[in-house]
C-alpha cells in the first residue's frame, strides 16, 4: 500500500463555481484524498425527513472527476437546530447541571435515545445514496468524540442509562454497596432507582461510583459509534474511520476502535504545546514554532495500536490555529516534517486541515493550505514537496513501520482513576506516560504502544507500565512469561477493579518482594533527591521488602527495586532520574541506548531510518547531518540488500 496525502474540504462553504478549480489544484499539489461532509447536516437535511443531496452529489462527482478519493463524514457532531427543537432534552448537562447548548458543535448527550435514532436516520440515508459510489472510498463517523469535554453528561438520559448499566453489572443493590464500600458515610442503597449521578454532592463523591460512571460514559461513546457502524456496514465495504484527538482520555479508544477499520487522529503540534504539556517554559519557548518533539510521535504510536496497525492523520496542522491560548506560526519545513514523521510511524495517509481558510465563523483564524483569498499559504508548497518525494522515492512510499524494541502499556481506565482520585493536584496519567515515552525516544528506541489487554509480549526486550492502576489478568499472565525487563510504577496495581486499596498491598507482583508501605504527593516546590542524581517529583512511594535495591533516595529509602526482570519504580522521576533507570534497564535487556541531541528524533520503517530534527539549527549526529526543521532518510541497518542506493536527503 502506498502512502498518500489528503485535505479537508467544505464545498458547502464555497460557491459551486470554484469547486472544479479547487479539485484541480488539489490534484496538481499531489493530494489523493478529500474529506467532506462531517459538519453539513443542516444542508443535507434542512427539515425533518427532507433530504437535499443534489449539491453533495455534484461535489463528490467534481472531486472524483479530478481523480480524488472522498472520505465522507457522517454529520452527527453538529445536529441542526430542528433536531434540538424535536428533542429539547438531548443536550448534555455539565457537572453543575447546566446545558451544553446550541450554537457551536457537539451539543448532544451520547445516551439520548431520540438523538441516536436521528443519527441512524441520516446515516442510513447517506449509506443508501453513497455506499456504492465509486468516488467514496472511506467514511468518517462523527468527529472528535470527547472534544470540548463532552464525554461526560449529567443529563436525565445519562442517569437512566447509568442506572441500567449498574443493574446489569451488579445485579443487586447489595452487591453494588459491597463493591463501592457504601457502608462508609451511610451511602447504602436499597434500589438502583435511588442512585444518582456523581455530581452536585456536598464534597467528593464516592470514587468507586465516579469510576463506574466514567466506565459507563466510555461504553456509551462506543455504543453511540456502533449505531452508525452497523448502519454503514449494510451499504458499504469501504473502511470506517473515526478521528480521535491528542491528549483525550475520556473514553477507551481501544474499545471503540475495535468496531472500526482504521484509526485516525487530528494532529495539532503547536496547539498541543500550549494546551497539553507540563514542560518548563524554556522547552515551550524553544519548540514554540515546531511543537514538542515527542507529542505527535506518541499519538502516532498510540493510534497505530488503536487501529491494529492501520491509521491516518485525518487533520494535520498547516499553519496557525485558532483555539489554543496562543497561536504561533510554524517554522518553514514543519508542515513537511510533521507529515514525514507520521509516515515514519506507519501512517497510510496524512490529511491537512483545511484546504482554504474560512473567512467566517468560529474557525476564521485557523490557517489552511490556501488563504481566504485562495492564494497559496506557506504549507501548500510543503505538502506538494512531500507528494513529490513520495512519488520520487518509490521505496519510501510504501506503508510500513518497523516493530518496536520497547513496549509501553497505555490504559484509559488508569487515566480515569487518577482523575477520580489524583491525591496530588498535578498527578495525571497522560503527562506521566508522555514523560516515559520521551525518555525512551531520547535513547533512540522504536516504541510500540500496547493496550492493557495485551497477552503476548514476546516480541519485546523491555516493557513499561507506569501508573497502571489495576493490573489486568491478561497482562499479568503476559508479564509472568516475559523474559525481558518489565518496569512498573509508580502507582501500578494499587487499586482493585472496585477502586479500593488491595491487600496484599501493591504492587503485589509475582516473585517480587516489594511493598508500597506509604505514598505521598509532592507540591511543585518539593522534590525527593535520589542518590546518584535526579529527583522524584509529584509523587513518591516508600518501598520495603527483600527485593534487590537498584536505586535509593538520599534519605536511604529504596526508590527502585527488582527481582530478576521485574522492576518497580517508586516515584515520578525527572529527566535525569528517568534516564538513569532506562539506561540501566536497557543494558539489562540487551539493548543499546543512545543519547540523541535535543530535538533530534528517529523512527525506523520497514526499509529506512528516518531522522527528524525539531530544532531550528542543523544537528550532526554520527555521520548524519540533519538540517534544522528537516528530514533525512537512510537505509535501515540490516534491512536493505547490498547495492541499494542511498536515499539521504539533500537539504
Amino acid at each position: 500500500m502506498k502512502r498518500s496525502l489528503g485535505v479537508c474540504y467544505y464545498p458547502e462553504h464555497w460557491p459551486e463555481a470554484v469547486w472544479a478549480e479547487d479539485a484541480a489544484r488539489m490534484a496538481e499539489a499531489g493530494l489523493t484524498w478529500v474529506r467532506i461532509g462531517e459538519f453539513a447536516w443542516s444542508r443535507m437535511e434542512p427539515e425533518p425527513g427532507r433530504f437535499e443531496f443534489d449539491w453533495l452529489d455534484r461535489a463528490i462527482e467534481t472531486l472524483g472527476a479530478a481523480g480524488l478519493k472522498v472520505v465522507l463524514g457522517t454529520p452527527t457532531a453538529t445536529p441542526p437546530r430542528w433536531v434540538l427543537d424535536r428533542h429539547p432534552d438531548m443536550l448534555a448537562l455539565d457537572a453543575d447541571g447546566h446545558p451544553r447548548g446550541f450554537g457551536s458543535r457537539r451539543h448532544y448527550c451520547f445516551s439520548h435515545p431520540g438523538y441516536r435514532e436521528e443519527c441512524a436516520k441520516i446515516v442510513t440515508s447517506l449509506g443508501e445514496r453513497y455506499g456504492r459510489n465509486p468516488h467514496v472510498a472511506a467514511w468518517q463517523i462523527d468527529n472528535e468524540y470527547g472534544c470540548h469535554n463532552t464525554t461526560l453528561s449529567y443529563s436525565a438520559s445519562a442517569l437512566a442509562g447509568f442506572r441500567d448499566w449498574l443493574a446489569q453489572k451488579y445485579q443487586s443493590p447489595q452487591a453494588l454497596n459491597r463493591a463501592w464500600g457504601n457502608v462508609f458515610w451511610s451511602m447504602e442503597y436499597t434500589s438502583f432507582d435511588q442512585i444518582g449521578l456523581p455530581n452536585l454532592t456536598v464534597t467528593e463523591p464516592n470514587p468507586a461510583q465516579v469510576m463506574d460512571f466514567r466506565r459507563f460514559a466510555s461504553d456509551e461513546v462506543a455504543a453511540f459509534n456502533r449505531v452508525q457502524v452497523e448502519v454503514l456496514r449494510r451499504f458499504t465495504d469501504a473502511p470506517l474511520i473515526h478521528n480521535y484527538m491528542g491528549g483525550e482520555t475520556g473514553f477507551d479508544h481501544f474499545n471503540l476502535g475495535a468496531d472500526l477499520d482504521v484509526a485516525s487522529w487530528d494532529s495539532y503540534p503547536l496547539g498541543s504545546l500550549s494546551d497539553h504539556l507540563t514542560t518548563d517554559a524554556t522547552h515551550r519557548h524553544r519548540f514554540l514554532r515546531q511543537g514538542d518533539p515527542d507529542m505527535q510521535a506518541f499519538h502516532h504510536d498510540l493510534y497505530r495500536a488503536v487501529g491494529r496497525g492501520r491509521w491516518w492523520v485525518m487533520e494535520q496542522q498547516p499553519g496557525p490555529v485558532n483555539w489554543a491560548a496562543w497561536n504561533p506560526a510554524p517554522l518553514p519545513g514543519m508542515a513537511r516534517l510533521w507529515a514525514w514523521e507520521a509516515f515514519a510511524h506507519g501512517a497510510e495517509t496524512v490529511s491537512y486541515f483545511r484546504w482554504r481558510q474560512a473567512p467566517f465563523a468560529q474557525e476564521q483564524m485557523h490557517a489552511g493550505l490556501l488563504r481566504p483569498d485562495s492564494a497559496p499559504a506557506p504549507a501548500l508548497a510543503e505538502a506538494a514537496q512531500v507528494a513529490r518525494e513520495l512519488a520520487e522515492m518509490e521505496d519510501l512510499g510504501e506503508v510500513g513501520c518497523a516493530p518496536g524494541e520497547v513496549a509501553l502499556v497505555y490504559d484509559y481506565a488508569s487515566a480515569w482513576a487518577w482523575k477520580t482520585q489524583p491525591q496530588g493536584r498535578d498527578f495525571e496519567y497522560f503527562p506521566l506516560m508522555l514523560d516515559v515515552y520521551r525518555g525512551l525516544r531520547r535513547l533512540g528506541f522504536n516504541i510500540d504502544i500496547v493496550p492493557p489487554t495485551t497477552r503476548d509480549l514476546s516480541g519485546y526486550r523491555m516493557v513499561l507500565a507506569p501508573g497502571l492502576a489495576t493490573l489486568p489478568d491478561d497482562l499479568r499472565t503476559a508479564l509472568a512469561g516475559f523474559d525481558g525487563i518489565a518496569i512498573l510504577g509508580p502507582r501500578s496495581n494499587c487499586k482493585t477493579a472496585e477502586f479500593a486499596i488491595p491487600v496484599p498491598l501493591p504492587p503485589a507482583l509475582p516473585g517480587l518482594d516489594c511493598t508500597v508501605a506509604r505514598v505521598e504527593s509532592l507540591p511543585p516546590v518539593s522534590v525527593v533527591p535520589l542518590d546518584g542524581g535526579g529527583v522524584f517529583r509529584h509523587w513518591r512511594e516508600e518501598l520495603e521488602g527483600t527485593a534487590d535495591v537498584l536505586m535509593r533516595a538520599v534519605d536511604g529509602v529504596p526508590a527502585l527495586m527488582a527481582t530478576g526482570g521485574v522492576w518497580y519504580l517508586g516515584g515520578w522521576p525527572d529527566q535525569i532520574a528517568l534516564d538513569r533507570v532506562l539506561r540501566r534497564a536497557s543494558t539489562a535487556a540487551g539493548l543499546t541506548a543512545e543519547d540523541l541531541p535535543d530535538g533530534l528524533r528517529r523512527r525506523d520503517t520497514v526499509t529506512h531510518r528516518i531522522w527528524l530534527n525539531y530544532s531550528p539549527e542543523t544537528i550532526c549526529y554520527g555521520d548524519v547531518e540533519v538540517p534544522g526543521c528537516g528530514v533525512v532518510f537512510e537505509p535501515r541497518p540490516g534491512a536493505m540488500p547490498a547495492g541499494t542506493p542511498d536515499t539521504k536527503e539533500r537539504k
